[in-house]
């Protein structure tokens, strides 16, 4: 393939470009080499090739699937040249369309382990996590390979793809997960919705992932793997009346990363596009479409192509802290308190925040973060509800506790998410209670900071023992929201010039002008 080529391509097939190479064919039935006219079990081709810098985002490999093939298996390699500090090398991902096609959110997809894996293989009976077992049907199918990264020297690949003959098999039927748990009414329920398994790249399969949740204290999860739904059946064993299991995605593209939380089992939504496309409004559609949330995640990702682009007119939420606290979720938290300040001006529309933990593997820790959720009930609308509302705040561990009211002086009151309606000048009480907060020395207390649209307005310690209330007083002319966010003390002594890391934070209670 030449740079020229691959450049041309690109530019015509628009802002994510695509390339397509020339098919590979098998003999079928009665292959070169069977003996006495009987089918050979299986047959295998392997193709060879060099994409250089500048190539497209998504490199297509057309197999023609002839009748009579039991299972597809497919392999990889490419090669990772040495490349100077400071610049990307090589890495590609893979996965597969079927004969339905490879169109932007079409019928055709079987699969997708980005970078995770170097093999996998599809049957009716069964598939390698990651890809949708069914039958493998005749006509076109197209392996994908996606130059995550290309290194100067560009990249060298060789995909191998095998055939296998034989009867086809029955496909099991889906076993999805329950939307709806016992729990306990109306209640506040921990949730983590951003955790991978096998079924992406992940080391967790999902039964340890659900015990993880478990151990934690968590009343519910989502599945979120990576550009796929393969995992949602595989929860279905999983859940119970103590752990709801809600089915998602995480579309990881070329400008950000976003989770769908709660959508409907088995629905899958695409990822090839870019922020310069107008694909992405239309696929929050669909998200919502399927009865989920659109989520931006970790808007400030330190990988490639994990920085949000896309803006956040079409998020529902945004998750705000993602694992372990760090200067990139400081960020994240800023601009999400902009967008705070910034919905003040227009029609009371704002985007609650929430937390989850990433986790992929030991030792990240399923529930750290974990966002409490105000619901009518340990179910799936009740949840998506009260995410979708702000009624909830975030947490470092179940072990951490919080309430967090305002009060206005004739007995008004609202708590976190809500509006509280009172005249301008009258005097607010907002009180936050914590507990469960320890700092690692047991010497010095978190801090409380209360926030509003001008910034932090107050601040105190709590006892070493994490346990304290806070009383603030304020009006809604000084004010329009207030938020609380529990610190751990610094470790550096302050030579960051930031805060401790976050062990709390609230969404906002609006307080609203009669």
């Amino acid at each position: 393939m030449e740079r020229r080529e691959v450049l041309k391509f690109t530019a015509l097939a628009g802002a994510t470009g695509v390339f397509t190479l020339a098919p590979v064919s098998f003999a079928g039935a009665e292959p070169a080499g069977a003996q006495d006219g009987a089918p050979a079990a299986e047959e295998t081709r392997t193709v060879t090739g060099h994409l250089p810098t500048g190539v497209a985002d998504f490199v297509y490999l057309p197999v023609n699937v002839p009748h009579g093939v039991r299972e597809i298996a497919v392999s990889y390699t490419y090669d990772r040249p040495a490349v100077p500090v400071g610049t990307v090398g090589n890495a590609c991902d893979i996965g597969i369309f079927d004969q339905h096609g490879t169109a932007l959110g079409g019928k055709g997809f079987r699969g997708w382990s980005g970078g995770a894996r170097t093999a996998f293989a599809i049957s009716a009976e069964q598939a390698t996590p990651g890809y949708l077992a069914g039958p493998v049907s005749p006509g076109t199918w197209n392996v994908v390979l996606g130059p995550y990264t290309v290194a100067p020297q560009g990249l060298d690949y060789s995909v191998t793809i095998t055939l296998r003959y034989g009867p086809r098999g029955a496909t099991p039927a889906p076993t999805y997960p329950p939307q709806h748990a016992k729990g306990r009414g109306r209640a506040w329920y921990r949730g983590d919705c951003h955790l991978h398994t096998v079924h992406s790249d992940g080391q967790r399969t999902p039964a340890e992932v659900a015990a993880a949740a478990r151990a934690a204290g968590l009343d519910f999860i989502n599945t979120s793997e990576h550009n796929t739904t393969s995992a949602h059946s595989a929860y279905g064993p999983l859940a119970g009346d103590d752990l709801l299991v809600l089915t998602g995605e995480e579309i990881t593209t070329r400008n950000g990363h976003y989770l769908a939380i709660g959508t409907d089992p088995g629905v899958w939504f695409d990822w090839r596009y870019r922020a310069r496309d107008d694909a992405y409004p239309r696929f929050a559609r669909r998200i919502r479409g399927a009865g989920g949330l659109v989520v931006p995640a970790h808007p400030y990702g330190i990988f490639p192509a994990s920085q949000w682009k896309f803006g956040y007119d079409q998020a529902d939420v945004i998750e705000v802290w993602n694992g372990p606290w760090g200067p990139d979720d400081e960020l994240s938290l800023n601009t999400w308190d902009n967008l705070l300040t910034a919905s003040t001006r227009g029609d009371g529309h704002w985007i609650p925040a929430m937390g989850n933990s990433d986790a992929h593997r030991e030792p990240n820790v399923v529930g750290l973060p974990q966002t409490v959720v105000l619901a009518d009930g340990l179910d799936r609308d009740a949840l998506l509800a009260g995410i979708r509302a702000g009624r909830s705040w975030l947490a470092e561990s179940s072990g951490v506790q919080l309430a967090f009211t305002a009060t206005g002086p004739r007995g008004e009151h609202a708590g976190i998410g809500e509006r509280l309606v009172v005249g301008a000048e009258d005097v607010v009480t907002v009180r936050l209670e914590v507990s469960g907060v320890r700092d690692a020395g047991g010497v010095f207390g978190a801090q409380v900071r209360l926030m509003t649209d001008e910034g932090q307005m107050f601040a105190t310690q709590l006892a070493p023992s994490g346990v304290g209330s806070v009383e603030w007083r304020t009006t809604a002319s000084l004010a329009a929201y207030v938020r609380a966010e529990v610190r751990h003390p610094v470790t550096d002594g302050g030579a960051s010039g930031l805060p401790g890391a976050v062990a709390a934070l609230t969404n906002p209670i609006w307080l609203d002008v009669r």
